[in-house]
């Protein structure tokens, strides 16, 4: 045998080991999984017990001094009132404080007098829903003129979201046995879950008002109402 010969036979026998070590080809391909996709939703529902305002005082001056000055007596009397109802001092927040130059037209639409604007605001946790409109009362009467987006939401709403979960996936499951039913197939096992969750918290517009008149006052009426929390879940099944 001629050294030409001798190196094709030798590459046929490594070509013939190496198929030997690849991977058997098998004559039919597994089938896809076929799936069924769901989504399911679960809802409870309970009662507020803490609510969220924004409480502010509002003022006008001549002089930017002034309208700070002013401001801040009005708005340290707001706090000590929200205080004195029962307000924890860890649940008032400053949230906002402003001062603006505004310009005064005359009637002849020609510039008569510039007046400064201060606003100071607190964002308060009420922890007592029963006494929220006395509170409101109460801020009013010391001076607020601003009171804004009364917020209620439950201080733990654990059990409520496992709860809203547990009736999405029970939804989800009669969806799909349903469908296949109809299909005249049969489930398998759940190929993926996912799931999102929302508590949607209903509120109430307080818009700006005069404030510091007490005898305007009156008590607010409050009706928390309910929180709806919801869960969404979605689910694919192997069908059969």
């Amino acid at each position: 045998m001629n050294t030409k010969t001798l190196l094709v036979s030798i590459v046929l026998l490594v070509a013939l080991a190496l198929g030997a070590c690849g991977p058997a080809v098998t004559a039919n391909a597994a089938a896809p999984v076929r799936t069924l996709s769901v989504s399911g939703t679960g809802q409870t529902f309970l009662s507020p017990d803490i609510a969220y305002i924004f409480v502010g005082v509002h003022t006008e001056e001549a002089t930017a001094a002034d309208a700070v000055v002013a401001n801040n007596a009005q708005t340290q009397q707001v706090i000590d009132a929200l205080k004195a109802a029962g307000v924890d001092a860890k649940d008032i927040r400053t949230s906002n404080f402003s001062i603006w130059p505004n310009q005064q037209y005359g009637p002849d639409g020609q510039p008569s007098s510039l007046r400064y604007v201060v606003d100071n605001s607190v964002y308060v946790t009420v922890r007592d829903l029963n006494g929220l409109g006395d509170l409101l009362d109460a801020a009013i009467a010391a001076g607020a003129n601003s009171i804004n987006s009364v917020q209620f939401d439950v201080a733990d709403n654990t059990e409520a979201l496992k709860k809203a979960r547990e009736e999405a996936v029970k939804d989800a499951q009669k969806q799909a046995q349903e469908l296949a039913d109809a299909a005249g197939m049969s489930l398998g096992a759940v190929q993926s879950i996912s799931f999102n969750e929302s508590a949607p918290v209903p509120f109430m517009e307080f818009g700006k008002g005069g404030g510091g008149d007490a005898a305007a006052a009156s008590t607010v009426p409050i009706n928390p109402g309910q929180l709806t929390v919801t869960a969404t879940v979605n689910m694919s099944y192997e069908i059969k």
